[in-house]
């Protein structure tokens, strides 16, 4: 395609691409085109190889600082020692890869799943489809809120303006007009005929050919100039980056005393220059901000099986911290499912259960005759192939109405020919069509009947005129609140005869004739009621923020139990903007539901609460939701009903629209921090435990516990395979009756920290004891008492491993069971540590010797003394707190 297809004339263009504007491509023709032109895709960076994530494991700086032992080994002739480090250096980057290798499949397929969708007209019918799909000549259908999904010609648009800034820098939304054609040398951001990959619909409908796709969008030739930017860090990982560094120093300092005191006793300096390296390595737990990518990213593959995607890993952190949902109600607490229930016109309510069809003689042109062609003509619903209706569900709702009163769409724009229309939108609360039928124009309005109401200055009663008087009126808002008061939610239905002549747009909504009410009815999704109970118990507030009317609102807030003691209060978004930012924040504490809001007070809703101190996640779906979906701490997106851009501004996408996913994903998000705090805790344990046993050992003028290979084995077997199971430890039963932790909370907040040093020293001690004992009773085996010094360790951190599952419960209460991971890397790792002492080849290696039946019991009861003394601590704990509970009562 030439670079001027803008400059050219539509017919030309059409011809060009050799396609019919009404009936698009054909499947086959589009098929060979896609081969020809490739995917509607930009070339992005590809994804890391596996190789590059298994040389990377080998960067650590520690890492390094073995590798160069292994080759100072082999300088001085310890050829085995080498082969042994290198072995275990080498299962350990082989682990690290895995992790890795996991994650970033894990993350590239979550980017699949978000996969971008358009409408487009093929072998005739109109059909949804992946972007990815589009080929030049297709004919696409945009509606505000889309993102352009490639570069193309206009061929008809209806008041369509496109917010091109990403492109041009232009912050204006551009009108569009598809009979301007300008030349070759117009400049991108005044082709006003053009629509480009990537932009934004902000208002109108419009209906274009695809002229260009993938790399030869005007997105795309600029492609090449981006560089992806790497995933940024979580508040977590940051946090962890810094204790990492004073870790380092702490580490440094104990390892270098080792060292000095080893020397010190005459020790060979090559002998303790090892030890102090593998006692380095394995006190420093230099990988935990990849283990926590490693934990989100596994975690966030998990909530995608729930129907939530998360878009950006630190999203997972704070849907631990929330406290308020402030939730839309259409399709996410209810089932957006909307059916016409009842009927009011002058002459009173038509009922319209069961598939009945109601007759109404066409001409007669009665009032709810008006009423079904309101609703089937003045929408942008359409009935698609084989009777499907696609579009908002309370459009659908009204062509289902209408196809029940015997009116199908089809037929009716045979007969009646749309020349015109005014689109709806959350500030007008309305929308017109005007149709032609032979030489006269009709106009059709449909919306908020608070709004449509006042336009009217007639109604129709049967086939008779009557003037709408003040009573009149009065009579219908009292209809109106009763139908509402049934959680109804109430369109008007209007319509004018304009004559033989086409009148100005500003008439098509004036001097109306009322035809009826609407009623119709989404009932709450099932599963919503426990939903909110279960927020509730966690510490989690839910508050309703819709457009629907005040009283629709309430019914379906008391069927779902929104409403407590503490918030029972309605507001609209009148009285809402009328209140001064402070009154605000005293008033948002007790309203449950905030009904008849606009978009632009979504976003001081959440500003008010954010004001508050809270957590905010805030639910949206149309293109002005964005920004208060940008603004709250936590943006979801609606995956079916949501626009291009509120998803790109959210943080997680409900594929379901379901507000029960979002409790579920809340619910994920503890989980995967607490899972994280327990991986600390089991790590930094452990590497507390290994150090204090050293520099215990050595101060105190004893053998070393520990040969530098024991150390490297430990760090393989229990910071490997028993970690990682730790990572995914499913999410605790009672997590959601839990207050939710504070944004800011350290690393080591709730005790976290009290407790590692608590099982470091334990597990340091039971080592200790049992070394000091083993050389009291084995005199002059140092090799016995070191193997059963090292077996005591190993054991007693593969038992902790089963404590640290548990914050707030002891192992004897809950059991072992529930994480069949962990049960599986214990026994492995149990299983290999039995398996190198038994094993001659490897006992030599290791200097290690088999141990007895009689040494195996005591490397159990000194393995347990860590348990045991946790169990002791927890139970005085519990029996202090209820003493003083007592005698405060």
């Amino acid at each position: 395609m030439a670079e001027s297809w803008h400059a050219i004339s539509t017919a030309q263009l059409l011809r060009d691409l050799n396609v019919n504007p009404q009936t698009g491509l054909s499947s086959q023709e589009a098929k060979a085109r896609l081969g020809r032109w490739g995917p509607n895709e930009l070339v992005t960076k590809p994804p890391t190889a596996p190789w590059r994530l298994f040389l990377h494991q080998f960067q650590d700086f520690m890492v390094l600082v073995l590798l160069g032992t292994v080759v100072i080994s082999v300088l001085l002739g310890e050829y085995l020692d080498a082969a042994a480090i290198f072995a275990i250096l080498f299962l350990n980057a082989v682990l690290g890869f895995v992790q890795e290798y996991r994650a970033e499949r894990s993350l590239e397929m979550l980017g699949r799943l978000a996969a971008e969708q358009c409408r487009v007209i093929r072998d005739g019918k109109k059909s949804l489809l992946d972007a990815s799909e589009l080929v030049p000549g297709d004919i696409i259908l945009l509606e505000p809120g889309d993102r352009v999904p490639a570069d193309a010609r206009l061929l008809e648009c209806q008041l369509l303006s496109v917010d091109e800034s990403n492109l041009t820098g232009e912050s204006v939304p551009v009108a569009k007009d598809e009979r301007f054609v300008g030349t070759a040398q117009t400049p991108l951001g005044d082709r006003r005929n053009a629509v480009y990959k990537s932009t934004l619909v902000a208002r109108g409908f419009g209906r274009a050919v695809v002229a260009a796709t993938g790399m030869q969008t005007e997105i795309g030739k600029i492609a090449h100039l981006l560089q992806e930017k790497g995933r940024p860090q979580t508040p977590l990982q940051r946090r962890l980056q810094q204790l990492g560094k004073i870790l380092v120093l702490a580490c440094t300092a104990l390892v270098a005393l080792v060292f000095a005191a080893g020397v010190r006793q005459g020790l060979p300096a090559y002998k303790m220059f090892m030890v102090a390296v593998t006692l380095a390595v394995a006190a420093i737990p230099e990988g935990l901000p990849a283990v926590v990518t490693i934990a989100l990213s596994v975690g966030v593959q998990r909530m995608s099986r729930q129907n939530a995607i998360i878009r950006q890993l630190p999203a997972v952190e704070t849907l631990g911290c929330a406290t308020v949902i402030c939730s839309d109600k259409t399709g996410t607490l209810t089932l957006n499912q909307m059916e016409v229930q009842k009927i009011w016109t002058a002459r009173g309510f038509r009922g319209v259960e069961g598939r009945a069809k109601l007759k109404a003689d066409p001409l007669s042109q009665d009032e709810l005759w008006y009423a079904a062609v309101v609703g089937a003509l003045c929408t942008k619903a359409e009935v698609y192939e084989g009777g499907t209706v696609f579009g908002d569900p309370t459009e659908v709702a009204l062509v289902r109405f209408a196809e029940r009163v015997g009116l199908s769409q089809r037929q009716l724009r045979r007969t009646f020919q749309e020349v015109g229309g005014i689109p709806f939108s959350s500030e007008r609360k309305r929308m017109a069509v005007v149709v032609r039928k032979g030489s006269d124009y009709l106009s059709l309005v449909k919306g908020a009947p608070d709004v449509v109401l006042p336009r009217c200055t007639h109604l129709l009663s049967g086939t008779q005129l009557v003037r709408l008087t003040p009573e009149r009126r009065r009579e219908i808002m009292g209809v109106l609140d009763g139908m509402t008061a049934e959680a109804l939610r109430v369109l008007a239905a209007a319509f004018r005869p304009l004559g033989p002549r086409l009148l100005p747009e500003e008439q098509w909504e004036q001097g109306l004739i009322f035809a009826g009410l609407v009623g119709m009815l989404d009932p709450p999704r099932p599963e919503v009621a426990a939903a909110v109970q279960a927020a509730r118990l966690g510490g989690v507030r839910t508050i309703m923020v819709t457009g629907d009317h005040k009283k629709t609102a309430a019914a379906i807030a008391e069927r779902i139990g929104l409403f407590t003691s503490e918030a029972d209060q309605v507001l609209t978004g009148a009285q809402w903007e009328a209140l001064t930012p402070l009154e605000q924040r005293e008033e948002i504490k007790r309203t449950a539901v905030f009904a008849r809001v606009a978009p632009t007070h979504k976003l001081s809703i959440v500003r008010a609460l954010q004001a508050n101190g809270e957590i905010v996640a805030m639910t949206g779906d149309g293109v002005n939701d964005a920004p208060a979906v940008q603004e709250a701490d936590i943006g979801v997106a609606m995956g079916r009903q949501g626009t291009d851009v509120t998803r790109e501004a959210a943080d997680m996408v409900l594929l379901d629209d379901n507000f029960g996913t979002i409790i579920k994903a809340v619910r994920e998000g503890r989980g995967i921090y607490d899972n994280i705090r327990k991986f600390i805790r089991y790590l930094l344990g452990c590497n507390v435990g290994e150090v204090l046993t050293m520099l215990a050992a050595t101060l105190l003028g004893l053998p070393l516990p520990l040969i530098p290979l024991q150390i490297l084995w430990m760090n393989l077997v229990t910071d490997g395979l028993p970690a990682i199971a730790l990572g995914l430890d499913p999410v605790e039963r009672d997590i959601m009756l839990q207050r939710p932790r504070r944004p800011d909370e350290g690393v080591f907040a709730r005790g976290l920290l009290r407790r590692i040093l608590f099982a470091g020293t334990t597990i340091s001690f039971a080592a200790l004891a049992l070394f000091l004992f083993s050389l009291w009773y084995y005199p002059g085996q140092l090799e016995r008492s070191r193997t059963l010094a090292f077996s005591a360790l190993v054991f007693a951190q593969l038992i902790y491993a089963f404590q640290c599952r548990y914050e707030r419960h002891s192992i004897f209460e809950l059991g072992i069971w529930g994480n069949a991971y962990l049960i599986l890397a214990v026994l492995l790792s149990g299983g290999a540590q039995v398996f190198l002492i038994h094993a001659p080849f490897l006992s030599r290696i290791f200097g290690t010797v088999p141990l007895s039946g009689d040494d195996w019991l005591l490397v159990g009861i000194f393995a347990c003394f860590p348990l045991f003394a946790e169990t002791v601590v927890l139970t005085i704990k519990r029996a202090v707190k209820r003493r003083f509970s007592f005698a405060k009562v």
